[in-house]
């Protein structure tokens, strides 16, 4: 069962292998704003595809606005490499082999295959934004494909956050 995360808390661990070598470790990232992790349902699925796509092409605004980014998948690291390759996405960081543990600690909705082409169990997308001392900052969660939060405008409201030192929302707890 999923569990709902708390913003302004300790984010949960993640530490997966990356397309290429290496591992993207939550606790030893060291962002200047914000580790941005984008989860994503998966190879077989386009609009990820468009999605990771589309952040591949901000990536570099990302970085320059104090982000490191990564996109992280159930997939296994043969698939995981495919959507690095096929889908052109250059210099962004896949990480692979996501649990259903690991989906389930971060609150994502799991779903099981329906279509031949989808994945035997995937997690459903996800968005988070972790500041460098490990607390959650956003927490976008979503259990169908298509909806995820605008890209551009994540990346226009950086800086007033930022600036503004503006504090995570949705803490109070009745």
């Amino acid at each position: 069962m999923s569990h709902k995360l708390m913003p302004d808390r300790p984010a949960p661990q993640m530490s997966l292998p990356l397309v290429g070598g290496g591992r993207f470790d939550l606790a030893t990232e060291t962002p200047d704003a914000f580790t941005m992790i984008v989860v994503y349902r998966g190879h077989h699925c386009p609009v990820c595809k468009a999605y990771l796509t589309q952040l591949s092409g901000l990536l570099e605004q990302y970085e320059a606005a104090g982000f490191s980014v990564v996109a992280v998948s159930m997939n296994d690291a043969e698939l995981a490499r495919r959507s690095q390759q096929d889908w052109a996405l250059g210099q962004l960081r896949i990480a692979y082999d996501l649990t259903p543990e690991m989906a389930r600690d971060w609150g994502l909705w799991i779903s099981k295959a329906f279509k031949d082409t989808e994945q035997e169990i995937f997690a459903e997308p996800g968005l988070f934004w972790i500041r460098p001392d490990g607390r959650l900052y956003l927490v976008d969660i979503a259990n169908m494909p298509w909806a995820r939060p605008d890209l551009e405008f994540l990346l226009s409201k950086a800086a007033y956050a930022l600036a503004q030192d503006y504090p995570a929302r949705g803490t109070f707890a009745t």
